[in-house]
């Protein structure tokens, strides 16, 4: 008798169960969207971001444009940074205290303004590099504010805390689907009419996110109005990450590797256009690559199905992200550039949301706004100093040598981290254990207390 079967390849039960198997692990691993709030938040923040990768691109190309010199977009770098280094602390303890979807609110509307001035300024042809050095101080300063924020508010968007590590992906993944269509869009904005018209389109993007958080049903926490004094809390929370070895090491090494390494962006300009000879396309397109490893790493976070091994996958992570930097630095082809950095993406991508998700995971509830501030800190306040350091190296030695420095060290860093990793797992096990992470051990542990107690 004939096989039926070849006739209707579609109907076989092998390939019916893998496509529900598919189906499943992307329902899986879209499982945060399920929460109305986090689902506003992804839709609004999703078409923004795109609008802040537009405004990074324009904007270094702009200083480039009207300077030409690597130190000054350097300086660009630290000026929109150094604001969470000097205010984060801070903004952590009253991220701590305040209603957060209230800052967020703030913060969103005081960034379309920040976006519209630039604007405004570059269209009339008025624009200046201190226009721009002061209006990313602003910029920075609004940051200082928004990232914890914007990181301690995700768990309160969720009506199932099991769904944090997968939000956090996806937040990831948010971020840099917007790299990849924000540089790539700017770079032919650019071409085609100007800078002025990214920060312009920014600055209309703000409504989305700005919608999307007054559409939101919350019940608003108390603001926590704290007995102690700002500075007492603020001491609090540095001696709980200092005494805390997991989130002391994670966080030295996020740190590490935002001065040595993050900085690289600022230095696109100079090898889209002298190394690589191309022009703001060209700049679009690395960027792309780069934000194309970045969403693939953090699809790659969004289907993990627990966060055992994240230690082990942040030193392996940070490895790539300096080898990347490394081979980047000594290539002079644009295919093996767009190649190295994808890789640099995804190894960057995965080391900062492995450590955001443990972070997350493992923080006390009353201090995640103080350990989120020193998380941005971590990332943020460290790289103007990478951005200045590197600007002026870049003077002195060169693009291609500054970055392949830069990455030798990130890859030191790795390497510190995988020996610091048995001490990172003898704390944070126990509390996986306690939070239900680790169910079998924690039953095991369960078990063995009931034997051991004494009969009444």
């Amino acid at each position: 008798m004939p096989d039926h079967r070849s006739q209707h390849p579609d109907k076989t039960p092998g390939k019916h169960w893998r496509e529900e198997e598919f189906s499943a692990s992307w329902r899986f691993a879209l499982r945060a969207l399920r929460h109305r709030n986090y689902r506003l938040f992804f839709s609004g923040q999703s078409v923004s971001l795109i609008g802040t990768w537009m405004t990074r691109i324009a904007t270094i190309w702009l200083v480039y444009r009207l300077t030409k010199s690597a130190f000054l977009l350097g300086l660009i770098g630290f000026s929109s940074q150094i604001p969470s280094l000097i205010l984060g602390p801070i903004a952590g303890v009253w991220v701590d205290r305040w209603d957060r979807h209230r800052v967020l609110v703030i913060t969103q509307v005081s960034s379309m303004i920040q976006s519209f001035l630039l604007a405004g300024l570059t269209l009339s042809g008025r624009i200046t590099f201190w226009d721009i050095f002061i209006l990313s101080l602003l910029q920075g300063a609004i940051n200082a504010f928004d990232m914890p924020a914007r990181q301690a508010f995700v768990v309160e968007m969720l009506e199932a805390r099991d769904d944090l590590p997968n939000a956090i992906a996806l937040n990831s993944s948010m971020v840099n689907g917007s790299r990849l269509i924000g540089p790539a869009l700017a770079g032919m904005v650019i071409a085609a009419v100007g800078e002025g018209y990214c920060f312009l389109l920014d600055g209309v993007s703000y409504i989305a996110v700005i919608v999307s958080l007054l559409l939101m049903h919350l019940d608003h926490m108390e603001s926590k109005r704290g007995v102690e004094g700002v500075l007492s809390e603020l001491k609090e929370g540095w001696q709980y990450i200092v005494d805390f070895v997991p989130i002391r090491n994670i966080l030295l090494l996020l740190a590490f590797v935002s001065l040595m390494g993050m900085p690289y962006t600022t230095l696109m300009p100079i090898f889209a256009g002298k190394v690589l000879r191309g022009g703001p396309s060209t700049l679009g397109f690395l960027m792309a690559a780069s934000g194309v490893g970045a969403l693939a790493s953090a699809i790659v976070l969004a289907m993990r199905r627990t966060v055992l091994g994240l230690g082990r996958l942040i030193a392996i992570t940070a490895g790539l992200f300096g080898a990347a930097l490394v081979g980047f630095g000594l290539s002079r082809w644009l295919w093996l550039s767009l190649v190295l950095m994808l890789l640099a993406g995804y190894g960057m991508m995965q080391q900062m949301a492995a450590s955001n998700t443990i972070l997350q995971t493992i923080v006390e509830e009353d201090k995640r706004g103080r350990v989120m501030s020193y998380y941005t800190i971590a990332f943020a306040g460290a790289a103007p100093f990478g951005n200045l350091i590197e600007g002026a190296s870049a003077n002195w030695i060169g693009a291609p040598a500054t970055l392949v420095i830069g990455g030798a060290l990130c890859i030191l860093g790795a390497l510190w981290f995988s020996r610091q990793l048995p001490r990172v797992r003898a704390v944070v096990r126990p509390i996986y254990v306690q939070l239900g992470i680790i169910p079998e051990v924690a039953a095991g542990l369960q078990a063995a207390s009931v034997l051991q107690t004494p009969p009444e």
